[in-house]
């Protein structure tokens, strides 16, 4: 598909998606409202056990990049007296967009890979997907720091990220805040229906000074016959609850005018055998198969495979005042870059240059290119 293009309705992707009601931990209630409405609130699902562990893993992630930091004489002061929902802002506060670099940890912990395959997480995803389920490569941990501009993620919908080979297929994403998620945190908000004329809109690229698409909402009214007064619906998010999504219901998150981090997780499934939109990057996981109940994921290699190192590529660059000095940047900062690029930045039209976008095309046109999916 061409750049800027945008896919054709097609009412028959909702019918191939809608599965047939199994038992599960939601309700057939349930299930009609995601295929009907294209999200799901689901309160009190997940084990606060499972969360804490998780928090544990995302505090040694964050005091890997605090020490390594302060090795490199980025910061003068670990923080170590802060608790998980400060820590990162203050590291921030003396090297900038700190939090960029626990973004862009692809690793996938332990702790994360035992949420991911929990008992209550895959029961949702049979219902959602049948009996064979694969794990999506772009799984993300978002840190939300207080008035950060990049970590307020515009109107989009994921197929904005993903090739246009996977725009089709069903991708299921449970969206977990680590605390309760609020108006005033920072929590999500869908276009409730805009996912029902199965088409995906022309996004633009790349936000203020993000790597973030964004899909205009004049094009989300007139494209998929939403109203956004009526539809847009505010989705806070308590603590041990799951935000399900699928990936063309359009979406965003609010800015964080609290002190604390929202903390988050998104993780996604579809089918294994069906193509993920991951550029050939990165297969799925099989993470369940109707064919043998007792199947156990196998994280091994894959889960230590790093997302971000994945692919060179080569564009033109169009500015070259910037990309020279996005390569120096490159080069002095190589251990802490906190740039974030991707294909997608080819596949639509670049409205906005930021450093983002600067250090993509010198990447591209020194064919050193690294892909970290947002």
């Amino acid at each position: 598909m061409c750049k800027g293009m945008v896919a054709p309705s097609d009412n028959s992707v909702l019918e191939q998606w809608r599965q047939p009601y199994r038992d599960g931990v939601l309700t057939r209630e349930e299930m009609e409202r995601y295929w009907d409405e294209g999200y799901l609130l689901k309160h009190d699902l997940i084990p606060a056990e499972l969360l804490e562990a998780v928090k544990q893993a995302i505090s040694r992630s964050v005091d890997n990049v605090a020490q390594e930091l302060y090795k490199a004489g980025k910061i003068k002061d670990l923080c170590v007296d802060a608790d998980f929902f400060t820590r990162l802002t203050k590291l921030e506060a003396q090297y900038p967009n700190a939090s960029v670099l626990v973004h862009k940890q692809g690793v996938l912990p332990a702790e994360i890979a035992d949420l991911w395959s929990s008992p209550q997480l895959m029961s949702a995803a049979r219902q959602f997907l049948g009996g064979d389920i694969g794990g999506h490569p772009v799984w993300n941990l978002r840190a939300k720091t207080p008035q950060q501009e990049q970590a307020t993620v515009p109107w989009h919908q994921d197929n904005g990220y993903l090739h246009p080979e996977s725009w089709k297929v069903l991708q299921v994403t449970a969206w977990i805040p680590l605390l309760n998620a609020t108006t005033r945190n920072g929590c999500m908000q869908v276009i409730r229906g805009g996912h029902r004329a199965g088409k995906t809109c022309k996004h633009s690229c790349c936000v203020g000074g993000t790597w973030y698409v964004q899909m205009d909402e004049e094009d989300a009214a007139r494209e998929l016959g939403v109203d956004m007064e009526r539809d847009v619906v505010t989705c806070e998010v308590p603590f041990g609850s799951v935000l399900f999504l699928n990936n063309i219901v359009p979406h965003r998150s609010l800015d964080n005018m609290s002190s604390q981090i929202r903390w988050s997780l998104d993780l996604r499934w579809q089918r294994p055998d069906l193509p993920n939109g991951f550029y050939g990057l990165k297969d799925c996981i099989t993470m369940a198969k109707a064919s043998d109940p007792e199947f156990k994921v196998d994280w091994r290699g894959w889960a230590e495979q790093d997302r971000s190192p994945l692919q060179k590529g080569a564009v033109s660059a169009d500015k070259a005042t910037e990309v020279d000095e996005a390569a120096k940047k490159a080069e002095e900062d190589r251990d802490f870059d906190t740039t974030i690029s991707g294909p997608w930045m080819d596949r639509w039209e670049l409205v906005h240059h930021n450093r983002h976008v600067a250090a993509h095309l010198a990447a591209s046109a020194a064919g050193k290119q690294q892909w970290t999916f947002a």
